[in-house]
């Protein structure tokens, strides 16, 4: 399977791999990027060995992005999009989604203990 097959046909695989690997750490990481006219929220997993790139995005008006970035053979970076459901959205813990809301709207990065999720 490709990465974009796997990117449109398995995005809640992907969100539930994020998700789990993002609350496993000892600080959990919410950043705020922009980019042009674009802000965002974001949750990002690094796969080292395959230099894979993961994030969950939230941009303004409640848009929920599944972001993929890998190197083509070029050794160029492709970066893959996709737009979550309601259902993709959902397996992201409501703490975590209020968190991310707060920091697209604060327009800056929050450091939270994991427990703080599950509390």
């Amino acid at each position: 399977m490709t990465y974009e097959e796997l990117v449109k046909k398995h995005p809640g695989s992907l969100v539930e791999k994020i998700v789990t690997e993002v609350v496993s750490k000892d600080i959990v990481e919410v950043h705020f990027e922009d980019e042009d006219d674009d802000q965002w929220a974001v949750i990002k997993v690094h796969v080292y060995e395959e230099d894979t790139e993961m994030s969950v995005r939230l941009l303004s008006g409640n848009k929920w992005i599944l972001q993929f970035g890998y190197y083509d053979d070029e050794d160029e970076f492709i970066e893959l999009l996709q737009p979550l459901t309601q259902t993709e959205i959902d397996l992201i813990p409501e703490r975590l989604q209020k968190v991310m809301q707060k920091v697209l709207s604060g327009e800056e990065g929050l450091r939270l203990p994991p427990n703080f999720l599950s509390a």
